[in-house]
């Protein structure tokens, strides 16, 4: 689950030298990276396939799950935007396949689907259904399997207008000193959805912001291409930003060393839709300052 867009410019560090006009170009470069990390940030919530499309999510059952615009199938699809039966998901001791009903035109990589097996979200890359505007696949969270269901002209989507944030602040921008374990461990990172999801955490920074010694606990989504994913809370939370939390992601340590940019903590995909699946912050994250960069709250759901 690709949480910000690829391709983000990386923190830039202010330089601090004595030389005024140093400083100048370094600020510049910094206030420059910052609004092209905006900039890729907005794009990919706008985008066609981003979080804004998202609008519905249902779990399913052993055996047959129906699938269509009838209010009264397991996994409902928008009105007017599929037939009232199009088909049916169905699930058998942890593998889902798909049947569809004839002539509505379900189609997979651009090839009309009728009766095939699935993958879901847990196994890579999840095979993704096309029907006109809808797009729709497998996720596995815990022990149960759910359809997501994305809209590309969803009306929140069409209707966005932009996150707002706090000014860029220098400040907020601080190098961190990364305290490795002797080996990796396991953390339980609890869910919106009440569940608990085990991720493995390398170490912990340390570091300074207004005027606190703190210290924040990263875990790492994707061993293959890893970075410090930050899950926090702060005094803002639920006083300007989002109420469960905000993320922040970091390269990794270089040198002992990890630039946390908190002008780039952003929004969970849950402060855009109910039918995200978001971590929350655990324990060891919750700060207690208030961290005023970054997203604010979005609240429009």
């Amino acid at each position: 689950m690709p949480l910000v867009p690829p391709a983000i410019p990386p923190a830039v560090v202010l330089a601090m030298p004595s030389d005024k006009e140093t400083v100048s170009v370094g600020k510049e470069t910094f206030f420059k990276a910052l609004e092209q990390w905006r900039s890729t940030r907005d794009a990919s919530l706008r985008n066609e396939n981003g979080w804004l499309t998202l609008v519905g999510l249902d779990w399913l059952a052993e055996g047959e799950n129906a699938f269509g615009s009838a209010p009264s199938n397991p996994v409902p699809l928008p009105e007017m935007k599929a037939p009232t039966m199009a088909g049916v998901f169905i699930l058998d001791h942890g593998v889902v396949s798909v049947k569809t009903a004839p002539g509505v035109g379900v189609t997979l990589n651009g090839r009309l689907v009728q009766d095939q097996v699935i993958k879901s979200d847990a196994e890579g890359k999840p095979d993704v259904l096309q029907l006109g505007d809808l797009s729709f696949y497998v996720i596995k969270r815990g022990d149960r399997y759910g359809i997501r269901v994305k809209d590309s002209k969803s009306l929140v989507r069409l209707g966005f207008k932009g996150v707002a944030s706090y000014p860029a602040d220098p400040s907020y921008q601080v190098v961190a000193q990364f305290v490795p374990y002797a080996t990796p461990k396991n953390i339980q990172i609890p869910t919106v959805l009440d569940t608990t999801e085990t991720m493995q955490a390398p170490g912990y920074v340390s570091f300074k912001l207004n005027g606190k010694e703190l210290t924040l606990e990263p875990v790492i989504e994707d061993p293959k291409e890893p970075e410090l994913f930050f899950i926090f809370r702060d005094k803002t939370s639920g006083k300007g930003t989002y109420p469960a939390g905000r993320f922040l992601y970091a390269a990794m340590p270089k040198d002992g060393k990890v630039i946390l940019d908190f002008n780039r903590a952003y929004n969970p995909p849950c402060a855009f839709t109910p039918f995200a699946t978001c971590p929350l912050p655990p324990p060891q994250n919750r700060l207690p300052i208030a961290v005023k960069a970054g997203e604010k709250n979005y609240g429009h759901h």
